[in-house]
């Protein structure tokens, strides 16, 4: 069974027992998190479209940790000038755990 579920305007294809990371949620490590966004739906059998949500279906998930994402490098330059610059940046995430797909 998987679904296909909004979390912060990002969609994310999950099942359950299975690790994502997301945009950072505030929350400590073990909270329980609801998301009722679920716009796909598939048992196996079956496949729910929602128009735009499936009614009635949600995913529960557990906040495993938070974490920064690897070091993106942005390098500007501008020939014959002597002008370089490096920034570089890491993105905040949450890493959840699906414990359940509701219908």
């Amino acid at each position: 069974m998987y679904a296909i579920v909004n979390i912060q305007s990002l969609q994310f294809r999950v099942e359950t027992d299975h690790k994502v990371r997301v945009p950072l949620i505030d929350g400590n490590a073990g909270d329980q998190l609801t998301f009722d966004e679920v716009l796909l739906l598939n048992d196996g059998a079956q496949t729910t479209i929602g128009a735009p949500r499936v009614a009635g279906a949600a995913v529960t998930a557990e906040i495993v940790g938070h974490g920064l994402a690897d070091k993106v490098h942005v390098f500007k330059k501008k020939k014959r000038q002597n002008y370089r610059r490096n920034r570089g940046h890491r993105q905040a995430f949450t890493e959840i755990r699906i414990t359940g797909i509701t219908a």
